[in-house]
């Protein structure tokens, strides 16, 4: 079977090398090279303009065939004739006799499947044109990255099959593409994670190119979506570019979905006002309004009680929203609104806020500070030393329920605090603050209290004699 496909194959390159004798000058060789290679340049722009033709005359897949098979015929007739003028048919004929890789069917297989998978790619174009062509949430650019995808998986698809046919080991190719992609995915995790999101996005579609959306703290009109990021305008005039995987991660609140917007304005009223009247007359105010809707029948309710007035909350719808529409709407009602109830004497209140005060009668007061102490000398202590006040007995200090309690705090007024310091007081004279002698003597002559915890004290009486 080898040796009959060599011996066609010698026959075919013989017979090329035969217009080697019909074109036997270097300028015809050269010429009729040139317009093999014109005409391999515009058969392509040739068949995509007869293609419209074919078409309007033959169903898609029998113009794509007849498309795929004269270009096909056109692409070998011009490199063979090619090489045939310049006499290499039958050289090159040898050059692959020699490989024992090369194989007749399983180049014939390769030729088939590529031309299938061809075929299968271009009626997947016609598919997912017509799979979208009946749903308004895709639009050219999610149309031409499904068909792209598509194609991806056709073509990969296809050339494992024919690196299957000649026995070529993928493990080593699936090893590398391998680290290839953890490579790539580490390097790239933010900009792989926006694509990911962008293809959600993509299916999801939570809203659409000229839809009024609010993404986290953006709010503005849509104007673009890619795999990678979405384009929003400001109602201020500024372009946002947000990364796909920061929308899909975030709440997005779409206006425009629906057609239409409710919107609420509050107005509050004085709490002397007849509730169900005001709200009658915040009703009539709506009515007749062109910049809100009439079905549905604005509303008004009672929301709560503010800190200076009963709140009502005026409902209202507007159909195709937009951010001009919102605030012209609003505008239309607060005047309506604030004119009729001007009419009809209702007042809306100002905030107000009311403060009042009552008699202290009990609770935490600070004490006052206790006066200096006067000492017999004639001098003033202002400062007891700590160590010269002792513990007050029960009967020195005044009890706060008792007749004697005073306004300073805790019932104890300043005359109490002094007695009890001054009673606690230890007064040293002169001469006995001044060292002399052995410490035991001064120790026994200072007539402090005894042991038994007595409160006998020692007064100096200004002659040095205790």
């Amino acid at each position: 079977m080898i040796q009959s496909d060599a011996s066609v194959a010698m026959e075919v390159a013989r017979s090329l090398n035969e217009l080697s004798r019909v074109f036997d000058t270097t300028v015809t060789r050269t010429l009729v090279t040139l317009v093999a290679l014109g005409v391999l340049t515009g058969i392509g722009w040739v068949t995509t303009q007869v293609q419209t033709w074919l078409r309007e005359r033959l169903t898609d897949v029998t113009a794509d065939v007849v498309t795929v098979v004269v270009v096909g015929t056109t692409f070998f007739t011009a490199i063979g004739v090619s090489m045939g003028v310049w006499q290499l048919a039958d050289d090159v004929v040898r050059a692959t006799r020699g490989l024992e890789f090369i194989d007749g069917p399983n180049l014939a297989a390769t030729v088939v499947i590529t031309v299938v998978t061809h075929l299968l790619s271009r009626a997947g174009r016609r598919l997912v044109d017509g799979w979208v062509s009946n749903r308004q949430a895709f639009d050219q650019h999610e149309v031409e990255i499904t068909y792209r995808v598509l194609q991806i998986v056709l073509w990969v698809t296809a050339i494992s099959i024919v690196l299957g046919l000649w026995n070529v080991d993928l493990t080593g190719v699936l090893v590398g593409a391998g680290f290839l992609g953890i490579v790539v995915g580490m390097a790239a995790r933010q900009t792989l994670g926006a694509v990911l999101a962008g293809f959600v996005l993509m299916f999801a579609r939570p809203f659409e190119i000229g839809d009024w959306v609010e993404i986290g703290e953006k709010e503005g009109i849509v104007t673009d979506i890619s795999i990678v990021n979405t384009r929003v305008q400001t109602f201020d005039g500024e372009y946002v570019m947000i990364p796909n995987d920061i929308v899909s991660g975030q709440e997005v609140v779409n206006r425009s979905r629906k057609g239409r917007l409710r919107i609420e304005v509050e107005v509050g009223v004085d709490y002397d006002t007849d509730v169900p009247t005001a709200t009658a007359l915040a009703g009539e105010a709506m009515d007749d309004l062109d910049a809100i809707l009439s079905v549905p029948t604005p509303q008004v309710v009672v929301k709560r009680f503010g800190d200076s007035a009963v709140v009502l909350g005026c409902r209202f719808w507007i159909d195709k929203p937009s951010a001009r529409r919102k605030w012209r709407a609003r505008t239309a009602v607060v005047e309506s609104v604030k004119a009729e109830f001007d009419e009809a004497g209702v007042k809306i209140p100002f905030p107000q806020r009311e403060l009042s005060g009552r008699a202290e009668t009990g609770g935490f007061r600070h004490a006052e500070t206790a006066e200096s102490v006067p000492v017999e000398n004639g001098g003033v202590d202002a400062d007891p030393e700590p160590e010269a006040a002792v513990e007050p007995t029960e009967e020195d200090v005044p009890t706060p329920d008792g007749a004697g309690a005073r306004e300073s705090g805790f019932g104890l007024g300043g005359d109490d605090l002094g007695m009890t310091f001054t009673k606690g007081r230890v007064s040293l004279g002169d001469d006995e603050r001044a060292t002399g002698g052995d410490g035991g003597a001064d120790d026994e002559s200072d007539g402090s209290a005894d042991d038994g915890g007595g409160t006998d004290v020692a007064v100096d009486d200004g002659e040095g004699s205790s």
